[in-house]
């Protein structure tokens, strides 16, 4: 078994799919890794580490995409949507790739991969379920994130977080109120909390009103029927419009109050919801910042422009985009736990690749195989039939 590890080529990303240290658990196992030159270096791991680790460093990507058994990406086809064509016609029959590929919202490119012959496994269609955890990219990278975007409200804002009593008067802490309490949103609750600010959140979710409290924030609780909002998985369900509106109505006061926001509300596989209106800005301080993590679906206020910083009403509005990567080093070994342990699964002992279809993990996960999709949600987005079963024996 040769596993293939190429450097990203999207732009900006600085994370790369394997540790050393991940690595090295592959290689006692006598799996052999390939891994292109300079791939781990923005992320501070440089090749002689790899070396160490036991895997073979090579400069030809070719090469690593001709000998693979397997490929690991952070950014895969369908997430990376810039440049990912050349890789494409690399694949071949019966290789396996794994990777970020943003399934839901970039079918297409599973279908592009699936007429090569190639297999194909989507990380953020892993289940949220406990023996699946170690293997959740999604909820990794999110814990990431939720930290960055507190550090870059803090960075942004004229004001400090902590409450000072100085010689020159005391200093009251900042307002900071998280906007979807997810993986994110409780990290960054936890954040904002540990360097002294005053710290609210909300979510639609009723269930979420215990996780804020557990990680020292205060619940925002609004005159809203949230009986229906929580979907698969743990994820907040879409709402209508009547309801948005209505939720926006209250929050507007609560919005006011704040010196931070941090917006990190996302439906997966579709548009942001929209929680701070222009006319919710309007009402905020002077010198108040919105950190929208969400701004890469098309950003959870009206204002937000992805990649970049905008100042409107006095307010100041971060749009990141790909947040987790500026925090490649960490990420990478995040990322690198979560490729090893699904590995794990799929591999036999004697490393042999072993997709088991009536395991809940494998199924739910591979978008392309043997020319096929063989995803059921994956197929009602392209519009194809559903699969019909093989007989038995066949």
């Amino acid at each position: 078994m040769i596993i293939g590890i190429p450097s990203e080529i999207k732009a900006g990303e600085k994370r790369v799919a394997m540790s050393p240290a991940n690595v090295q658990s592959l290689t006692d196992k006598s799996v052999k890794v390939l891994i292109q030159a300079n791939a781990g270096s923005a992320a501070g791991y440089p090749d002689g580490e790899y070396t160490s680790a036991g895997a073979t460093v090579t400069a030809d990507r070719a090469e690593i995409f001709a000998s693979a058994d397997i490929i690991l990406q952070v950014q895969s086809f369908g997430s990376n949507n810039e440049n990912s064509d050349d890789d494409l016609a690399l694949l071949r029959k019966g290789q396996l790739i794994i990777g970020m590929m943003d399934p839901l919202a970039s079918p297409q490119a599973a279908q592009a991969v699936a007429k090569t012959g190639a297999t194909a496994i989507a990380l953020e269609l892993v289940p949220r379920i406990s023996r699946a955890q170690s293997m959740d990219v999604l909820s990794s990278m999110a814990t990431l994130a939720g930290y960055k975007a507190v550090l870059m409200g803090a960075s942004a804002a004229p004001r400090i977080f902590p409450m000072l009593m100085t010689a020159a008067g005391t200093l009251q802490p900042a307002r900071v109120l998280i906007m979807g309490v997810g993986v994110a949103g409780l990290q960054a609750c936890a954040t904002a909390k540990r360097l002294g600010a005053v710290v609210e959140a909300y979510d639609v979710r009723p269930a979420a009103r215990e996780q804020i409290l557990s990680v020292g924030a205060k619940p925002v609780e609004l005159d809203l029927d949230t009986g229906e909002s929580e979907g698969a998985g743990g994820y907040a369900k879409e709402q209508g419009e009547d309801f948005l509106r209505r939720q926006r109505e209250l929050m507007t006061e609560v919005v006011a109050q704040q010196d931070i926001i941090i917006t990190t509300a996302a439906i997966p596989g579709a548009k942001s919801p929209i929680l701070v209106t222009e006319d919710m800005v309007k009402a905020m301080k002077p010198g108040a910042v919105i950190v929208d993590l969400a701004a890469e679906r098309g950003g959870n206020c009206d204002l937000t422009k992805q990649g970049e910083t905008v100042v409107a009403h006095d307010v100041t509005i971060l749009g990141p985009e790909n947040v987790p990567s500026d925090l490649a080093y960490h990420a990478s070994q995040m990322l690198g736990k979560n490729m090893q342990t699904l590995l794990e699964l799929i591999l036999d002992e004697a490393g042999n690749l072993n997709l088991d279809f009536n395991d809940e993990i494998v199924a739910g996960t591979v978008v392309a195989h043997e020319g096929e999709i063989p995803h059921p949600h994956m197929r009602k987005l392209l519009d194809l039939p559903e699969l019909q079963p093989q007989p038995e024996g066949a």
